[in-house]
């Protein structure tokens, strides 16, 4: 098994999302010993902002194929002022390419890389999941899954920590939660 493992948030050690990835990269190699993991740190070396030269870059391709090597991808991603950092935004803009990783065809685009798994660790201030007053501006997990299944992977995996800011007690619910999640992943992941 392959393992391509991102990290995007700014906060270094103190990063829940950071935290969350490690583990569950953590479980997939306890569950797969002989499994190969490339790490990119998004925020320490970050691809640069999409240009039109850029897709012709060592860097674009060099994450390009990263991604189609990996037969699983790890995502930390925290929430930033309603979506994903712009070092992530980054990631996918070079991973998201007509011919690569998606094709156009007559009746639409379809996706072809849909053979990964992705897991996605989220992190999240506030309360923003399935049922609160703020889901309507919710643009991290819900772009993620958008832009994934553009490509064909129609089912990413989210192990999500929200309510981080509310207080010490939400916090650490919060990820006790999110960490349980991890502990189920090494079983659930199939074995490439």
């Amino acid at each position: 098994m392959n393992i391509l493992h991102l990290d995007s948030s700014i906060t270094g050690d103190n990063s829940a999302s950071r935290a969350l990835s490690a583990a569950i990269v953590r479980e997939l190699t306890d569950a797969d010993p002989s499994a190969s993991v490339t790490y990119r740190d998004l925020v320490a070396q970050p691809l640069d902002h999409l240009t039109l030269p850029g897709f012709a870059t060592p860097q674009s391709a060099q994450a390009l194929s990263e991604f189609k090597a990996a037969d699983v991808v790890v995502i930390g991603a925290p929430m930033y002022n309603f979506t994903i950092p712009s070092q992530l935004k980054a990631w996918i803009d070079r991973v998201l390419v007509a011919g690569e990783t998606f094709r156009y065809t007559e009746s639409g685009p379809e996706g072809l890389a849909g053979d990964k798994t992705v897991i996605v660790a989220l992190a999240r201030g506030g309360l923003y999941g399935e049922g609160t007053a703020q889901r309507s501006i919710e643009h991290a997990e819900r772009y993620l899954a958008d832009a994934l299944a553009f490509i064909g992977i129609t089912e990413p995996r989210f192990v999500i920590a929200e309510g981080l800011a509310l207080g010490d007690e939400a916090r650490d619910a919060a990820l006790a939660s999110a960490h349980e999640a991890v502990r189920r992943i090494g079983a659930a992941c199939p074995v490439a």
